[in-house]
């Protein structure tokens, strides 16, 4: 076969090619540049098992933790324990304490007999609302009972989901009839 005749087949049969068709230029490739000279590595330093004893681990922040209630009883302002009443008499019983805990109280916060009898109180009061770290009077207005004896009654501070929390109070009244003229 003659020569001419070669470059005609290899001219057309290079002219098919999907990547590189005829009358357009090569790809250029990118010359290989070599690495500039490498920064030396430091040496790892092994640490004496006496100095990783004291290494800390690194605080990272957390959620703020929920509050916590706490109701600190701190004295009887009115009617100490022992107290002779009448029946039927109005008892106005008063106590100092103190929102010793870190929630504050808002109005569901309640205060709920535990023990003893109600004295004619509602068996479930309002608690005062109190920031923490306050003192206060708490109040609840009794009625001494129509029989004598001596009659006890405990409270105790209940949070919005029911659970009571803090020291407990208490009513102790002697009920005694008026005495004749």
């Amino acid at each position: 076969m003659p020569i001419w005749l070669c470059v005609i087949v290899v001219l057309t049969a290079c002219s098919g090619s999907p990547g590189f068709p005829l009358g357009r230029a090569l790809p250029t490739a990118t010359a290989y540049r070599a690495p500039t000279a490498a920064v030396p590595l430091t040496p790892l330093v092994a640490i004496p098992p006496t100095q990783a004893a004291t290494l800390k681990p690194v605080d990272f922040p957390t959620a703020t933790p929920a509050c916590s209630n706490n109701l600190r009883y701190i004295a009887d302002l009115t009617i100490p324990d022992g107290t002779v009443v009448i029946p039927g008499e109005t008892i106005d019983k008063r106590w100092q304490v103190e929102n010793s805990g870190t929630c504050n109280w808002d109005q569901s916060y309640r205060f709920r007999l535990t023990a003893g009898s109600d004295l004619g109180a509602s068996n479930e009061q309002a608690l005062f609302p109190a920031r923490s770290g306050i003192e206060f009077p708490l109040r609840i207005l009794f009625s001494a009972p129509q029989e004598p004896g001596t009659y006890r009654s405990a409270w105790q501070a209940i949070d919005p989901q029911g659970q009571p929390f803090g020291d407990p109070v208490f009513i102790e009244v002697v009920v005694q009839p008026a005495s004749a003229p």
